[in-house]
């Protein structure tokens, strides 16, 4: 390349965030800069910083593509990532820019800048844009150094994805293989309604699945408006909303709350929490909804608390009763509501197959998306192995606890995300054998990984620690994955997030693993086994 390389940062919507998160970007811009000056190319930023606005990210949609017509399309281009990052803020530019792209990220817990990455990256590939990817620490080791060099070479980059196999259904022993194949037939025979509240949280397009996919495998869309989820959230009674909240104390849940609405959590925010989890229950019963999406971020953020604890109880078989309007019965009584954080149509439909292959399984139930938000060396000897950060402020069941509701606790949300706070479900994720999972886009089809890790347990010191690199209000799963090293699994995933679900043990695991394969395999996935065969 004999082109100056062409720097973009694209950030989030909330300017609070972008202020916040900015000095984290310079010093990543800087490191990364000085890797590619070593290998005698300039740099050149493709935005300058807004001095008034106090960021230097690409922040809307519309600014984005006003960005890219001042790059030339044929310039190599690299999207620096240190912070959470909305995808369509440049995906319109990137897909029509005709010279090489590499997205890079700082490999760090601090901002979700690795989430952000692995978010693009699944938007290019259902977008069907070629690109390129990297992450390091420094930018100074030499696994970075030698692939950064490849690209300023060739404009592509090589990952080691030998862990990944195609799965093959006949390879499958004849008993797994029915409960699959049943479960296949059952969904596209009988159907499945899955309730959307408004698409495209967060400029996901990796989690927005076309009709046209969708609807094959027996699953359609209904779609849900924000605002009649907030107009039913005010005909729910006080005297409702102080059920589901004594059914909390009473559980165990511990609240930490504050006097100030601004920066602490407060007993009024956790009450219209309460209200929302009753009135979602009511929609998605009006509709015969399965599963439902909440986009729980913009739009609602400005009107009610965060929807993380509503979420939570929602996937949890053991949570507070909801009965109809008329009190006549009670509602999705003794099961799970599969909800998917930020309106993820792929984590919605990865929980609607995981928890029809459990609940016919006998195994746990209860399942959510994580991000997959970091990994470290264990710094307490308790493991040898990389163990990864798993985090989702929202949708985490208390079941995924060691102590259930009485090991949850309540932290205010971060006020540069949500000024009307709101509870989280906090908690550290029990021991024990898990299934993962991750439906994508890519060539206008449906696909799935699947994989087996182990939750496994450390020293609060330890978690601790990763909590302090990470967000400390928010629940944790220390994920050991199986035969999938750190960076095969960043060159491979396709999403920020991760599908998880507990099984009673390895074994077993095993067999709702590839029971759930042939499951999508028979719907017409295209299905592929990660580190396991």
């Amino acid at each position: 390349m004999n082109q100056p390389i062409t720097l973009i940062a694209s950030g989030d919507l909330r300017l609070s965030a972008n202020q916040v998160c900015w000095p984290a970007q310079q010093q990543m811009e800087m490191a990364l800069t000085s890797a590619i000056e070593q290998h005698g190319h300039r740099v050149v930023r493709g935005h300058a910083p807004d001095g008034a606005l106090g960021h230097g990210f690409i922040s809307s949609q519309r600014q984005g593509m006003d960005v890219f017509r001042g790059i030339d399309p044929d310039s190599p281009l690299i999207v620096a990532e240190a912070v959470w990052q909305y995808s369509h803020h440049v995906l319109a530019g990137l897909t029509t820019h005709q010279g090489p792209i590499l997205t890079v990220a700082n490999w760090s817990g601090q901002w979700p800048g690795l989430v952000g990455l692995l978010n693009l990256n699944g938007s290019l590939t259902k977008a069907g844009v070629p690109y390129s990817s990297l992450w390091s620490q420094d930018f100074n080791d030499s696994w970075f150094q030698e692939r950064l060099g490849q690209w300023l070479r060739s404009g592509r980059v090589e990952h080691d994805t030998s862990h990944v196999s195609h799965f093959d259904p006949s390879t499958v022993e004849i008993a797994t293989r029915n409960i699959g194949s049943e479960i296949a037939r059952e969904l596209k025979r009988d159907k499945a309604i899955m309730g959307v509240f408004d698409e495209g949280c967060m400029g996901m397009f990796n989690a927005i699945i076309p009709d046209h996919l969708l609807n094959p495998v027996g699953v359609f869309k209904e779609r849900l408006s924000q605002s009649a989820l907030y107009h039913e959230v005010q005909q729910v009674s006080d005297s409702e909303a102080q059920a589901v909240r004594r059914w909390l104390d009473d559980a165990g849940m511990r609240f930490h709350t504050g006097p100030s609405h601004e920066s602490d959590l407060t007993d009024a925010q956790i009450l219209d929490q309460c209200r929302t989890y009753i009135a979602a229950v009511r929609i998605a019963d009006d509709f015969g909804c399965d599963c439902i999406g909440i986009q729980y971020q913009q739009g609602l953020k400005d009107l009610l608390p965060a929807s993380d604890l509503v979420e939570g109880m929602l996937n949890d078989s053991v949570r507070p009763p909801v009965m109809s309007r008329d009190g006549s019965r009670e509602l999705y009584a003794g099961v799970p509501l599969t909800h998917f954080n930020e309106v993820d149509e792929c984590a919605g439909l990865d929980g609607l197959l995981t928890q029809r292959v459990h609940s016919t399984m006998g195994q746990p139930v209860e399942n959510t998306l994580h991000d997959l938000r970091w990994s470290d060396r264990d710094e307490s000897g308790t493991t040898d192995d990389e163990v990864w950060v798993l985090e989702i402020s929202g949708a985490v069941p208390a079941s995924h606890f060691a102590g259930g509701w009485s090991a949850a606790e309540g932290f205010r949300q971060p006020a540069m995300y949500f000024p009307s706070g709101g509870s989280t479900i906090r908690g550290i994720s029990k021991p024990g054998d898990v299934v993962w999972s991750r439906i994508f886009v890519e060539g206008d089809r449906l696909k799935m990984d699947l994989g087996r890790a182990s939750a496994i347990e450390l020293p609060i010191e330890e978690t601790q620690r990763r909590w302090d690199s990470t967000t400390p209000q928010w629940p944790i799963m220390h994920a050991v994955l199986h035969g999938v090293t750190r960076n095969q699994m960043m060159a491979r995933h396709k999403a920020n997030h991760i599908q998880v679900a507990y099984a009673n043990s390895a074994e077993e695991a095993d067999r709702a693993m590839k029971a759930k394969a042939v499951a999508a395999a028979e719907l017409g996935m295209e299905v592929a086994l990660c580190g396991v065969s």
